[in-house]
This record gives C-alpha cells, sequence and structure tokens, in this order.
C-alpha cells in the first residue's frame, strides 16, 4: 500500500490510516518504517519523515543503516545539515558507520549551503575513513564548484575521478559544460563533448541544451543551429529548453521570422510550447517593433494556455514603452493586476522609463509613487531611469534633488547615475556645473567610463569648444579608457558646427585606422558639415563613401542633403554667388523642401553610384510621412510603382496614416486595395486613422465596413478596443459608434476581457450622457 501511492496526499492518508489500525492491531516494524521513509523522501515530505523517525524511535523499533542514511539524505537536500549530523552522531551511538551514501549525502547538503569548505572536509574524511567516493559523490562536489565558478577546479576534479578509475556521468560533463558556456568558453565545452565521447559517455538533451544555450549567448547562432541538427541526426527529441535557447538565439541575431519557424515547428515535433517559449517569441516580436503580433500570442495564452506569467506581462509593457505608447503599457498594468499576477520593480521601472521617453515626467512621477505605495522598493535602475528622464526633460536641478533623495532612502548611487547628471547638466549648456559632478565622481571614489567622457566631449563640442574636447579626449586615453564610436562621433560633430569639415575628415580617418567602422551617425555629422561649407559635391562624394562601406544612410542624412539642394536652388533663384559662410543651412525655411528637391536628391543620389533601391525609398517615405508630408510622400510611391518597386508594409502604413489624417479618405481606401495586393494589411493605428477620418467625413457606413473587415483577421481584442474604441472614436465623441463596434465584436467571438468591456461601456455611457 506503502509503495504504490503516487502523491503526498496518498501518503499521507495511508499513514494516517496504518497509524490507527496500527494502535489496535500491530505495530510498525523496522521495515513498515524504512519503506515509509523512503517513500516520503521521494515527495520530499520532510517534515512529516521527522515525526515518523522520531516516533520510530520512540516506540523501540532500532534504525538501520537504510534508515538512517534515508533521512540524513532527505535532510541534506533541504540544506538541513546541523539536523543531518545530529541524526549522523545517533547513528554513531548505535555503533553504526556511515558508508558512501551517507558522507555522499553530507556533502551535498554543505553544497546546497553553498559551504563547499565543508563540503571537501567530509571528502577528506570520507577517503581517510577507507571509503571510496562514487561518480555521484564526486558530481556532487563538480555541480558545487561549477555554481560557486570554480569551473576550472571542476575540470580538475574531473581529471581526478578519471585518474581514480571513477567513470563520469552524463550529468557530471554536462554540469561542467554548462558551466564552460555561461562563462563564454564554448570551445572547451565542445572540447569536452568530445572527451566524453571517447569515454564512451553520449551526450544527452540536456547536454545539447547547454552547449545551444551557451553558443546562442555568445554570438555563435550558426554552430548552435549546427548543433541542434547534429542533435536530431542522434535521434535525441530536443525539450522545450532547447527550442527557447534556439529561439531566443534565432530572435536576437536573425529576426524573428526565423524564430516563428522554429516555434511552429515545436508541437509538430510532439513538444508544446511553454511560457517561455511564447516569452521568447513575444520579446522577439517586440523587439522588431511588431506588439501587435505580441498581442495576439498574449490573447492565445490567456484563452488557451500556456498560463501567462510575470515575464510575458513585463515583456509586453517594454515593448509598448519602446513604441512610444505607454498609455497602452499601463492598461495592460490594470490587466495585470486583474488576473492575479503582481508586478514588480522591473515592472514599474519600464512604466517609468516608458513616460520618460515621451517627455510624461508627471506620469512617470506618479508612477514612481504607486511604485512606493505598492510597497515596492526604488532601485538603482529605478533612480537612474526617472533621474535620466528629468535631465532630458529639462528639469536638471529635480533630477539633482532626486540624487540626493535617493542616497538618504539606502540607494547606492552609481557611475550610471553621475552620468546622466553630467549629460543632463551638458544638453542644459551648464559645463561647468557638469565639471562640478565630474570632479564630485572621483572625490566619491567612482573611475569614469567612455560614457562620462563622450557625454562631456559632446557637451563642449555642442557649445563650440572643440579644443577643450580634445584636451578631454587626452585625459581620457591617458587614464586607459579608449575612445569608442560614439566618442569620435561627438567630436567629429563639432569640428563640422565650426566649419572645420577637413579636420573632421582626418578625424574619420584617425578613426578608421584605429579599427571603428564609422555609422550613419558620424558620417551624416560630417555631410552636414561640408553642407554648412557650401560643398554640396563633396558631400554627396562621402554619401557615396558611405554607401560603398555597407553603412545605410538614415532619413536624416537624406534630410541634411536635401538642404544642401534648397539652399543651392535658393541662392540660384536670388542670382546671388554664396553666401556668408558663417550662415547655417538650418537658417533655411526647411518646409520648403518639395518634390522638385526629392528628384533632385534621387538623381543626385544615383549619379554617386549608389542604387535608387526599395530601401531608399521606404527610407524617404517613412521620413517625408514622419514630417506630416504625405503629398510629396505619394508621388514618391507612385515613383516607385512606376519602376516596379513596392514599398514594404511599414511605408505603406506610414502614408495611410498621414493621409487619412488629412481626410483624403478615397485615397486612403486605395492604399488599403495596394497594401492587400501585395499581401499587407493596415497596423491598428493605421486603421485608427482611416476608420476616424470616415467619420469625420460622415462615411458612417464605410467606417463600419473597415471595422468588419479588420476584424477578419487576427487581433488582440483588447488592443482593439485600446487603440481604435478609446483612443481613435471616443476621443473623436462617436459614443454610439463605440457602443456598436464593441456589441458587433462580442458577436464576432472577439470580446475584449470582460472588466474591460465593463469599463469601455462605462466610458461610453458616461461620454454620452
Amino acid at each position: 500500500m506503502i509503495k504504490s501511492c503516487k502523491s503526498r496526499d496518498e501518503i499521507s492518508r495511508t499513514f494516517v490510516f496504518l497509524e490507527g489500525i496500527s494502535v489496535k492491531s500491530f505495530g510498525f516494524s523496522l521495515f513498515t518504517y524504512n519503506t515509509l521513509l523512503i517513500q516520503m523522501a521521494k515527495f520530499d515530505m520532510l517534515e512529516l519523515s521527522q515525526s515518523v523517525f522520531s516516533r520510530m524511535l520512540d516506540s523501540g523499533v532500532a534504525p538501520s543503516v537504510l534508515t538512517f542514511n534515508t533521512i540524513i539524505n532527505l535532510l541534506c537536500k533541504n540544506g538541513k545539515i546541523r539536523a543531518a549530523l545530529l541524526v549522523l552522531s545517533r547513528m554513531f551511538q548505535s555503533d553504526m558507520r556511515p558508508d558512501t551514501f551517507t558522507y555522499t549525502s553530507l556533502i551535498l547538503g554543505h553544497c546546497r549551503n553553498r559551504d563547499l569548505c565543508s563540503a571537501f572536509g567530509v571528502f577528506d574524511r570520507m577517503v581517510r575513513e577507507g571509503c571510496k567516493p562514487n561518480s555521484v559523490t564526486y558530481s556532487i562536489l563538480i555541480n558545487g564548484l561549477c555554481e560557486d565558478g570554480r569551473v576550472d577546479e571542476s575540470l580538475n576534479l574531473m581529471k581526478e575521478m578519471a585518474a581514480k578509475g571513477v567513470e563520469a556521468t552524463v550529468y557530471t560533463y554536462t554540469t561542467t559544460i554548462a558551466s564552460l558556456c555561461g562563462m563564454g568558453r564554448t570551445l572547451e565545452a565542445r572540447d569536452l563533448v568530445a572527451v566524453m565521447r571517447k569515454r564512451g559517455c553520449q551526450p544527452n538533451v540536456h547536454t545539447y541544451t547547454a552547449l545551444i544555450s551557451g553558443l546562442c549567448t555568445f554570438n555563435q547562432l550558426e554552430v548552435a543551429i549546427g548543433m541542434f541538427h547534429h542533435m536530431l541526426g542522434e535521434g535525441l527529441i530536443p525539450n522545450p529548453a532547447t527550442y527557447n535557447a534556439l529561439i531566443n538565439g534565432l530572435c536576437t541575431r536573425r529576426g524573428i521570422q526565423s524564430a516563428l519557424v522554429l516555434f511552429n515547428s515545436m508541437e509538430r515535433c510532439g513538444c508544446a510550447p511553454n511560457s517561455q517559449s511564447y516569452n521568447e517569441i513575444i520579446k522577439g516580436f517586440c523587439l522588431s517593433g511588431s506588439i501587435q503580433k505580441a498581442m495576439i500570442l498574449f490573447n492565445r495564452m490567456l484563452k488557451v494556455g500556456p498560463a501567462l506569467n510575470r515575464v510575458t506581462y513585463n515583456t509586453i509593457i517594454d515593448g509598448y514603452c519602446k513604441m512610444g505608447h505607454p498609455e497602452n503599457a499601463m492598461r495592460l498594468l490594470d490587466m495585470m493586476k486583474q488576473n492575479a499576477c503582481e508586478p514588480d520593480e522591473w515592472t514599474y521601472t519600464e512604466l517609468i522609463r516608458g513616460f520618460c521617453n515621451v517627455g510624461q515626467l508627471d506620469a512617470a512621477s506618479k508612477t514612481f509613487a504607486e511604485m512606493v505605495d505598492h510597497n515596492l522598493v526604488p532601485n538603482e535602475v529605478t533612480y537612474t531611469t526617472l533621474i535620466d528622464g528629468f535631465c532630458k526633460g529639462g528639469r536638471v536641478d529635480f533630477a539633482v534633488d532626486l540624487f540626493k533623495e535617493m542616497r538618504g532612502k539606502g540607494c547606492l548611487r552609481t557611475v550610471q547615475m553621475y552620468n546622466v547628471l553630467i549629460n543632463g547638466f551638458c544638453k542644459k549648456n551648464r559645463l561647468s556645473d557638469a565639471q562640478s559632478f565630474l570632479n564630485e565622481m572621483l572625490d566619491q571614489g567612482f573611475t569614469p567610463n567612455v560614457v562620462t567622457y563622450t557625454t562631456l566631449i559632446d557637451g563642449f563640442c555642442k557649445n563650440g569648444a572643440t579644443d577643450v574636447a580634445y584636451r578631454i579626449m587626452h585625459e581620457m586615453v591617458c587614464q586607459g579608457c579608449m575612445p569608442n564610436l560614439l566618442t569620435y562621433s561627438a567630436l567629429i560633430y563639432g569640428l563640422c558646427q565650426e566649419g572645420k569639415a577637413e579636420e573632421a575628415e582626418m578625424v574619420l580617418g584617425e578613426m578608421e585606422e584605429k579599427g571603428l567602422t564609422p555609422d550613419h551617425v558620424t558620417y551624416t555629422s560630417l555631410i552636414d558639415g561640408y553642407v554648412a561649407l557650401h560643398e554640396t559635391g563633396r558631400a554627396f562624394s562621402l554619401l557615396g563613401r558611405m554607401a560603398s562601406t555597407g553603412c545605410i544612410p538614415n532619413y536624416r542624412t537624406y534630410r541634411v542633403l536635401m538642404k544642401a539642394l534648397l539652399k543651392e536652388r535658393q541662392l540660384v533663384g536670388e542670382n546671388v554667388a554664396t553666401f556668408p559662410i558663417d550662415i547655417s543651412s538650418r537658417t533655411l525655411d526647411e518646409d520648403a523642401i518639395d518634390f522638385d528637391i526629392i528628384s533632385s536628391l534621387l538623381l543626385r543620389i544615383s549619379e554617386t553610384g549608389c542604387k535608387l533601391n526599395v530601401c531608399v525609398y521606404n527610407t524617404l517615405v517613412n521620413g517625408l510621412c514622419g514630417e506630416g508630408k504625405w503629398y510629396e510622400a505619394n508621388l514618391l510611391v507612385k515613383r516607385m510603382t512606376s519602376q516596379d518597386l513596392h514599398p514594404d508594409e511599414e511605408a505603406y502604413n506610414s502614408l495611410l496614416v498621414e493621409v487619412s489624417k488629412n481626410l483624403e479618405v478615397d485615397h486612403a481606401l486605395e492604399i488599403v486595395d495596394a497594401m492587400a495586393a501585395q499581401g499587407y494589411q493596415p497596423c491598428l493605428s493605421g486603421y485608427k486613422a482611416l476608420i476616424c477620418a470616415l467619420c469625420k467625413v460622415e462615411r458612417v457606413e464605410r467606417a463600419q465596413t473597415m471595422f468588419q473587415r479588420m476584424l477578419q483577421h487576427l487581433w488582440n481584442p483588447d488592443e482593439i478596443v485600446w487603440t481604435i474604441l478609446l483612443d481613435g472614436l471616443l476621443k473623436d465623441g462617436e459614443v454610439d459608434l463605440c457602443l456598436k463596434f464593441l456589441h458587433f465584436m462580442e458577436s464576432k467571438g472577439c470580446a475584449p476581457t470582460s472588466r474591460h468591456t465593463i469599463s469601455c461601456q462605462e466610458n461610453f455611457l458616461k461620454r454620452k450622457r
């Protein structure tokens, strides 16, 4: 009966039953007690096991070595080493000697308490007593060393094992392989796999998982993929942890689509995705800016599983904040609380960062206060985030007050905090205050890092003091802190601002000699410098050089060049030979940029040898839409399609939003059709802009048709309510239509979560009254 128990509950009920009848009919024998203790230990029932052991001693039944070993092992598994030593003492009193199992259990107990010194003390005593350690003994010690970061010692212990003829198990090897991978020593880990094969020990799924995880973490994705296929070739079935490690690597290195293929293959291969699998894919969508697709997966988890956890919520909250939508992040926080998932410090810190990034400092402060009200203690990251937000918002003195208050609350200052304050002072042109904080930083024993020096260099360069910036860079190098790409970019920008473009190009050359590859910021700063000097030809020549290195220009690069062309046109129009050299291109009316300027830009780009590919057009379309220049963007799209080039989904959506905002609804509907022809669909922001525009021009029936068409695709219902109903129609006063759309969603089985539905209906009715 005892042996057949399959759970804690069954053992407890069986014990109560047997205890009741034993009083009337029979007493427990040694065999019964041992059977009970072994079964209880299997289910880690420590308290009940101790109670049974005490009853055994009180009843006069003499324990055996098996009895002592069972209770000692259970206590050691739970780190109760002192209690285990008391039982060991009782064992000696009973004239019994510890065996290999006893000593190994004690070693385990010390390792669980991270007391490796005592663990090796037991090991030495064991050897002195003539008790031979087995593979389990060594494995426990090796695991303890690995957990303590002493991997080289674990490798030496494995050599000792081999020398003494003790064969290491796959667990022993896997433990060390995992630790080597965790330290980035992946080549040694792979060598160890070769050793274990040579000794007849075949890697298992856990071994491969450890390798794949380490290879992905340390940017060896191709090798990890090869290892995954090799594992399949050996007939091993990957577990969720294996898939999750590779999905994470694919999301980070190759993008979400590759990861999604692997994720979708999991169930076909008989491995159901778990919460972490979903979290990895959701993180991948958020990293790629596809927050709506992340929300679709979120909705699937909410309805059919696996269970949502704090990581799921935090990942999407972070995604919304990075996309500039902290209001949706707050709505998700409400949902998180509704579903009994408590937010943590990380949740609130990301929300604070999200509000700071969009300049909503009061909302950030309110979120900080709510965090404290929930008995969560703000840490250094939280304070740094809020201080940085106030600095970027121009409220540097308030940030300094917060910096002082933080210390009084037991939160330690960090280099990062000083860096954001120094940056704040530099942005406000308070360079003497920035220098004072640098001195305070040094007085407090902190060492300035590359960010500190670069921030100061950037501050002085933007204030026309590149000579001071040069001195700071010299001091930086003397302190053993080497300038990075951003340091040189700041200096190049400063030199260009002072009209020293040729000197800036020399700095660019020096930078390349030191193995640093210029990025679009570096090139754009230098191009802007040549534009300021009216050297448009050299500016476009530098664009060609930029493209030849594989550095892709962004919209700001093209914007600087368009200003150069605008300046040329104005010079010709005014019949003036030159402007004074100190007049910057920024004094021009930038709104005067029209499609003629854009056409001239495209011609000059092609003359530099750069290809006018889809990437160039998409960058320009997105940039123009971001400035509200939908007319020019639309003409550019027409030019693209005439050359059999088509905008990507992002460019189409950007144009759709801007055209809809300007109530050009017929053209907006044409864009939707063009998108459908390319296999694209509008994002929720696109649908919102179009539906709201249709309502404003009193084409409500078409708006309803568009809403119904939208629901044919896969969306998260809550996000539809947030984006289209709450932030769109309701803000425009379309209360009746909101209620109608909400009821239509429910009739189509696309209802949002119950509490959100009630909240929405209350909002709609309140507006209606």
